[in-house]
């Protein structure tokens, strides 16, 4: 374990991290601190709930402070772009805590409110933006902000700006960024379109993985429930009737399955409230406070909806709905293991969802135990999953276009990156779950899921970041977003000022 204090950052900034009761560092931000701290571009491999937030705003604020300028009105220093409200306003919350004794100013803009004050506190001038895509464009076709000073940039959940069709919308605001500058890509999986963006906005840089999914899923307590789909919701009230499942994610696989399972739980008296991308700003707001405060029992997500929301806490994850790609399955149940502590997981799983069990055991390379005890087993579901040959799955009920979207575009064969002249060298290798560690510095490029077989293909070859590979911690979990409880790249580039 790596202590705060070995990782070269200055004294407010360790005395912040401190007052918020961490001492030791997660693997991320062990990997990541130092490497930004000397200016090197990072692509971070990291889920939600791994301290990722932190990894890049310690510092961010510390390279801001050392480095000091004039602010200029209008003119921003550092941007961080993420794909929804709520995770740009937990940004902004992480760098006003840990940033509490450096006189560094951030703005959070997003859509869904008036725009007036944002467009207020960029004129008077900021350090650290921190925007979603389609706001910051507005701002900037009003020319209410300028990034030619942007010495940082940080793209976080690159994979979910891919889900929600924000790629085109970001490459519009890399265009305008300066060259010279320290970039960030942060994401939790490396589709196709987000290993081309990577190449083409990174320059030299250091890969960090972390969080292998066999090592996430060890910490928590899974079971499968066999269920007909007529009786998933009865079971989930029953399920919820237990005093134990305090603060429980329940994950729906459509928008209006999430509202229809909210108002089941509504009637059988269980407190719940359901958040997806149909929701108003307002009311996703509403659920996510009460959710937080303990006033609500249950929130019903979807994927999309769910991710970068940072809640401590979380007594349960339950799949009402089987992901249909494996690793949605890792990202969920992670949100019941945060800061070093066990988590319960259930899932339901019908007779049309036995084709993604089995993807998901074997992806996270270990049986999940099932649950007969409760009343609405359904015993031919449990004798489909025993059979070693399970039935054609179907597509998934009612997915969403993004969904769609995300499937075709992974399915769609692609060609890997250029590797360095070292890691040329080697033949090409389909990903694996859980990586070896690798020493800083060794060549490795972000390799598409299917570059093993397209390689051959590959004719825009570029350089590679480099790898560092770390393993998932134990301990204390060190600082996540605060205010939760708890373009080719030919030559090296190097941030300005910084």
């Amino acid at each position: 374990m790596t202590e705060f204090s070995g990782l070269g950052l200055i004294e407010p900034l360790l005395r912040a991290v401190a007052e918020e009761g961490y001492s030791t560092a997660t693997p991320i931000q062990a990997g990541a601190i130092p490497l930004l701290l000397a200016g090197r571009d990072v692509l971070g491999l990291a889920q939600t709930g791994t301290g990722k937030t932190a990894a890049f705003t310690l510092p961010i604020l510390q390279r801001l402070f050392q480095n000091k300028k004039r602010v200029a009105a209008k003119s921003p220093r550092a941007l961080i772009l993420t794909p929804t409200r709520e995770l740009a306003l937990q940004i902004g919350d992480s760098f006003t805590t840990y940033g509490r004794h450096l006189p560094i100013r951030r703005t959070v803009i997003h859509g869904g409110v008036g725009q007036s004050p944002q467009v207020a506190a960029i004129a008077r001038g900021t350090e650290v933006l921190i925007a979603t895509p389609g706001r910051l464009l507005d701002l900037m076709a009003q020319n209410h902000v300028n990034l030619g000073g942007i010495e940082l940039f940080v793209l976080d959940e690159a994979d979910r700006m891919l889900d929600m069709g924000f790629i085109r919308d970001v490459r519009k605001v890399v265009a305008v960024l300066p060259k010279e500058r320290q970039t960030l890509l942060f994401s939790a999986t490396m589709p196709d379109a987000v290993v081309d963006l990577a190449n083409s906005i990174l320059t030299d840089a250091e890969r960090i993985e972390v969080t292998p999914q066999s090592t996430t899923v060890e910490r928590i307590n899974q079971r499968v429930l066999f269920v007909d789909r007529a009786d998933k919701r009865r079971l989930l009230a029953d399920l919820l009737a237990d005093s134990a499942m305090a603060r429980t994610i329940v994950f729906a696989r459509t928008k209006h399955g999430a509202d229809r399972i909210a108002d089941h739980l509504k009637k059988a008296g269980i407190t719940a409230d359901a958040i997806h991308g149909d929701k108003s700003q307002s009311a996703r707001v509403r659920a996510l406070e009460s959710f937080r405060n303990g006033e609500l029992r249950a929130l019903v997500a979807t994927d999309i909806a769910a991710r970068g929301i940072d809640i401590d806490g979380i007594s349960h994850v339950i799949n009402f709905d089987l992901p249909n790609e494996p690793e949605s399955y890792v990202h969920r149940i992670g949100r019941t293991a945060r800061a070093g502590t066990d988590g319960s997981a259930v899932s339901f799983c019908d007779h049309e969802e036995v084709g993604y069990l089995k993807d998901i055991e074997k992806t996270i390379r270990q049986p999940i135990p099932a649950d007969t005890t409760h009343p609405y087993h359904a015993v031919e579901v449990a004798q489909i999953h025993a059979s070693s040959k399970p039935p054609p799955r179907p597509k998934a009920p009612g997915s969403n276009r993004n969904q769609n979207n995300r499937n075709q575009q992974q399915a769609r064969p692609a060609a890997a990156p250029k590797a360095t002249p070292r890691a040329a060298q080697q033949p090409a290798k389909a990903p694996q779950a859980a990586k070896a560690p690798q020493k800083a510095g060794k060549p490795a490029g972000v390799p598409r899921p299917d570059a093993a077989r397209n390689d051959q293909n590959r004719h825009d070859r570029r350089p590679a970041p480099h790898a560092v590979s770390h393993g998932t911690g134990s301990g204390k979990q060190a600082p996540r977003a605060a205010g939760t409880p708890g373009g080719n790249t030919p030559m090296r580039r190097k941030p300005s000022a910084a």
